[in-house]
């Protein structure tokens, strides 16, 4: 069973200006002439980790992280009370990756995304296929209205009742029936603390409480704290509000562009928050991907069997 890699620092650290007054976090580590690869965050919100860096071979890999607009180490941060989410789409970190790309000198890339990040991942690779080397995805999530009705109006709720209950106990009474990414995003935008923030805590830990397929307090205990709950929840109610700004169904829909880009889909079995059957309509349009089904494993990249096939394709890739 392959296993992460071992630590290892950043090497070079940066702060890149996209426009719009944001102000992106970047880093690399690993082999300064290895092969580039680029790992996109989850959430909208999630930002990076230094655990990240771990998925790929040091030796042989260039690795590139990044937090995306408001969140992680970027600024300015989506937590702070005059936070503006205007020039902050899909698109625009779309374009971000592209300005990062060339600031580094970079002619292509393998690039590497779990959620969110798999959304981000094929946005970038079917609008810049030349960029792209191949692609590693994880937890497919194409934005499309059933998924977000699927965890946010209920359906993920009944394998889950009481974290359930508690998501919609944030809301006011009136506003429980309804569209709840709308009632949030009233309470998230509003500027007193003493409304968004347990508003925020609220959507950050239904999230973390369906991650894994085992439940893990202290990443439970991570997403609610406040800084960071408020700046991923704001994010995240922000993209699906919006439909992450893609025509429903697009990244299905322009599958075809990936044709001859290498590809791995790994999904668990039982991911309540991506659930496979999206990876599964992915991998039919797609022509020459490869899908690997993971029977014993929810949503989270470090579930053991998903790990293991994702470390096992980032070797493969290598060259």
């Amino acid at each position: 069973m392959r296993e992460l890699y071992p630590e290892i620092d950043a090497r070079v650290t940066g702060m890149l200006d996209v426009g719009d007054g944001n102000r992106m976090y970047w880093e690399e580590s690993g082999n300064p002439d290895g092969k580039p690869v680029v790992f996109l965050h989850g959430g909208p919100g999630g930002g990076s980790s230094p655990t990240h860096r771990r998925l790929f071979d040091p030796d042989a890999y260039r690795i590139v992280l990044l937090d995306q607009r408001g969140c992680g180490n970027s600024t300015p941060h989506a937590s702070g009370p005059t936070a503006d989410l205007s020039a902050n789409t899909t698109w625009h970190l779309v374009s971000d990756m592209e300005a990062l790309r060339q600031h580094l000198g970079i002619e292509r890339w393998q690039v590497f995304g779990g959620s969110w990040g798999s959304t981000l991942a094929l946005a970038y690779a079917q609008r810049h296929p030349e960029r792209v080397s191949e692609l590693v995805l994880r937890g497919v999530f194409a934005v499309r209205r059933s998924e977000l009705d699927w965890y946010y109006g209920g359906g993920a709720g009944n394998l889950f009742p009481e974290e359930w209950q508690r998501f919609l106990a944030a809301l006011p009474p009136e506003k429980r029936d309804g569209d709840l990414i709308e009632a949030y995003g009233r309470l998230l935008n509003d500027p007193d603390p003493a409304v968004h923030e347990p508003a925020a805590v609220a959507w950050s830990v239904w999230e973390a409480s369906l991650i894994a397929l085992h439940q893990r307090q202290a990443l439970i205990e991570r997403f609610a704290e406040p800084r960071f709950a408020t700046a991923f929840s704001r994010l995240e109610n922000h993209y699906f509000r919006h439909g992450a700004w893609l025509a429903e169904g697009q990244l299905l829909a322009d599958a075809g562009k990936l044709a001859g880009i290498p590809g791995v889909i790994v999904q668990g079995r039982y991911d309540v928050v991506t659930p496979a059957t999206t990876a599964w309509e992915l991998h039919q349009a797609w022509p020459g991907s490869e899908l690997v089904i993971v029977d014993d494993a929810g949503h989270a990249y470090d579930e053991p069997g998903i790990l293991h096939h994702l470390v096992t394709a980032t070797d493969r890739f290598r060259g």
